[in-house]
């Protein structure tokens, strides 16, 4: 499967869940456009990206599919964090 059909079918699943998800909150509902690749990869016949939306809900999704079993994967991540370390706090120098 090549890139732009992954992509099609990724943008379909999120906006879909994302509705669902948020259908009883009062959440907008958004449409395909309001997704957004992340990070996309093909390794021989699979594919795997990660995406998110415009909503301000902190969730963000894997979609991974297998080419070997025809299968498709979907996780859905919220946010918990985000952390800023300064390189100095790290101890990058010490190793």
């Amino acid at each position: 499967m090549g890139n732009e059909q992954f992509e099609k079918i990724i943008k379909k699943l999120v906006a879909k869940y994302a509705n669902e998800l948020h259908s009883k909150t009062g959440i907008e509902q958004i449409s395909e456009e309001n997704v957004y690749i992340v990070w996309i990869c093909k390794t021989l016949q699979n594919n795997k990206a990660l995406a998110s939306t415009t909503l301000a809900d902190g969730m963000y999704y894997e979609v991974t599919y297998n080419g070997d079993k025809d299968e498709w994967y979907f996780d859905a991540y919220e946010k918990i964090e985000n952390i800023c370390y300064p390189v100095a706090e790290c101890g990058l120098d010490e190793i």
